[in-house]
């Protein structure tokens, strides 16, 4: 059995399979997960498994759940180090700090963070409810709080700014910017959050 498994003896049994799905999930992402594979590096049966997950995908759905809540503590960390303290200048600093940590996970845990974004046949919540867009709609709601971006703005940056930050995460993964230097790759990423918050609150530098 893998070094990093933890058969299960007793407690809760589906919270010790979502935890080894999400190991599985951390090394091979989607495609790595198996019920089966699950079941068996958490000590069970297959069958047991199925008692708590009708199928592969709801089992992926609550992984997904449990890799955006790590998305959403990384990007509170960054959040939790900026020290500005205007109001304007903390905001857009904290503005800076979540697209920052958003590219920062996906690319320390690839595997993660395509599950959190896998489709599945199961109904997920909608974007309203991830945690990570819920943190980010809170930075933006303290743009417009500190004067920094207009109400007028705020309609559908939610939207604007993680789609930006999502895409630009995908082609450093798997695109054609993967290549990138460490260096390169900080550039690239600082230029898309500069341009951002520029292009909502109109701030130059």
């Amino acid at each position: 059995m893998p070094p990093s498994s933890k058969p299960y003896h007793h407690g809760n049994l589906r919270a010790a399979l979502v935890e080894a799905g999400a190991e599985l999930a951390r090394s091979s992402g989607p495609d790595g997960v198996v019920l089966r594979e699950v079941a068996r590096r958490t000590g069970v049966s297959h069958n047991a498994a199925y008692r708590h997950f009708a199928d592969r995908d709801e089992l992926l759905s609550e992984i997904a759940t449990v890799a955006a809540d790590q998305l959403e503590q990384a990007m509170q960390r960054r959040l939790d180090e900026v020290t500005e303290s205007d109001p304007a200048r903390r905001a857009r600093a904290r503005l800076r700090a979540t697209g920052r940590a958003y590219v920062e996970f996906a690319l320390a845990e690839p595997g993660l963070f395509t599950v959190a974004f896998c489709p599945t046949d199961v109904e997920a919540a909608g974007p309203d409810e991830a945690a990570p867009y819920v943190l980010l709609g809170q930075v933006l709601d303290e743009l417009v709080s500190a004067g920094a971006l207009s109400p007028e703005g705020r309609m559908g940056a939610d939207v604007v700014c993680w789609s930006a930050v999502h895409g630009l995460s995908v082609l450093l993964l798997d695109g054609p910017l993967r290549g990138l230097t460490a260096e390169e790759r900080g550039g690239v990423v600082e230029k898309l959050l500069a341009t951002i918050e520029r292009g909502l609150t109109g701030a130059v530098g």
